[in-house]
């Protein structure tokens, strides 16, 4: 984040802020305004990305749930059998 400090707000009784202390406080706040959205766009770009990849998973995982049910229900003898030596 930006190390700009930006003046706190007069309190009452005193005088009201010149026009250069008003400037640079204006000019603090859009800096810090530019880099929040600059980060919001990245963070934005991230979670998009996301998303996709959890979506194309998804789809592979119940893909591959689909071919393993069909490979068990076509698979040679019962699952239960006792096996042959006992």
């Amino acid at each position: 984040m930006s190390d700009a400090k930006i003046p706190s707000e007069k309190t009452l009784g005193e005088k009201p802020m010149s026009e250069k202390a008003l400037s640079a406080r204006i000019d603090a706040l859009e800096t810090r305004l530019t880099f929040q959205d600059a980060t919001i766009e990245i963070l934005n770009g991230t979670i998009t990305e996301q998303w996709l990849k959890i979506d194309a998973l998804t789809r592979q995982v119940a893909h591959l749930s689909e071919r393993m049910q069909e490979a068990e229900t076509q698979a040679p003898g019962a699952t239960d059998e006792t096996p042959p030596h006992y």
